[in-house]
């Protein structure tokens, strides 16, 4: 029997990439997809998540839409990283797939209160402001869920919007708060460490998916405004690849290399740490773990993962 997910998605162009891989993971099925502004608007982020199922042309889960803001803060989208339209500014737009007219949130809790208890996973690659109105709204649905996968925080690493803040946690830390606080038992955060150094895709790795067929030639042109920036960043052709790294360890779990469950505790200040999650690996609080943090994944699993649910 397939393990059933929902995704969750503020899509721009690694969120496509990581779409993309689990909808061409046999051993899953795609129950629903719901979105959410952060990396474009809630709009752009739509269509850039019927786009990619149009690319993928495997089946085609409903989409629904979520939160057109943020639970407390103004939107600063990544237009710098992702292009205007999320997708490398290339222009492409869907052809043929509509988003549903349910709201996304009340669409995730209906889902999990119709499907058996402790049975779905939800895998969230954008800001978390969907999720934490969920548990606002129905704590006992959200809580039949098996395992709830983020790609957020800076892991046990640094920044990428600040010296210790993630661009995910960072754009709705009030929601994030909202999700670490609930109280959740399988919260799964992969930080944006464990999508870099070894892990980064290279010149070779691009090259090979690029030049595998549609699939791999469309995921890699919608990301040429990070490849761009990271010329600079890394000086070299290399990917950082945040979501598709979430969503390998929430889908392939053997690729995990660091998991620990620590305290965690979001920082909702206006001042420098502002989105940043504190992570108590020395234990100094004292208090219960909440959350587990993935730092770190097996090179040669994560990017085979890759290579077989994206060269098509």
């Amino acid at each position: 029997m397939k393990q059933k997910i929902i995704i969750d998605t503020d899509c721009g162009s690694d969120d496509a990439m990581a779409i993309a891989m689990a909808m061409n993971d046999a051993k899953y099925e795609v129950l629903m997809i719901s979105t959410v502004a952060g990396n474009v608007t809630l709009d752009q982020a739509t269509d850039n998540t019927l786009l990619t199922l149009e690319k993928v042309n495997t089946y085609f889960p409903p989409v629904y839409k979520g939160c057109a803001t943020m639970l407390n803060k103004k939107l600063f989208y990544a237009y710098e990283t992702h292009g205007n339209d999320g997708m490398g500014d290339y222009g492409y737009k869907p052809t043929y797939l509509k988003c549903n007219k349910d709201n996304g949130i009340l669409k995730m809790l209906e889902v999990l209160e119709k499907e058996p208890n402790k049975t779905i996973d939800i895998i969230a690659l954008g800001p978390l402001t969907n999720i934490a109105v969920a548990f606002k709204l129905n704590p006992d649905s959200m809580n039949r869920a098996r395992n709830i996968y983020v790609m957020g925080t800076s892991g046990l690493g640094v920044g990428n919007v600040s010296p210790v803040a993630e661009f995910n946690i960072w754009q709705d830390p009030e929601a994030a708060k909202a999700v670490v606080e609930s109280g959740f038992p399988n919260l799964y955060f992969i930080g944006w460490d464990a999508c870099l150094d070894d892990n980064m895709l290279d010149k070779d790795d691009i090259e090979r998916i690029s030049t595998s067929g549609e699939l791999g030639k469309f995921v890699i042109e919608i990301n040429r405004k990070l490849l761009e920036i990271n010329y600079e960043r890394f000086s070299g052709e290399f990917l950082d690849m945040a979501d598709p790294a979430a969503m390998a360890a929430a889908l392939h779990p053997e690729c995990i290399d660091k998991c620990k469950k620590y305290y965690c505790e979001v920082d909702t200040s206006k001042g420098p740490s502002e989105g940043s999650v504190l992570i108590d690996v020395n234990e100094f609080s004292g208090k219960e773990p909440n959350a587990y943090i993935i730092s770190h994944l097996i090179p040669s699993e994560y990017k085979n993962y890759l290579f077989k649910t994206l060269c098509k």
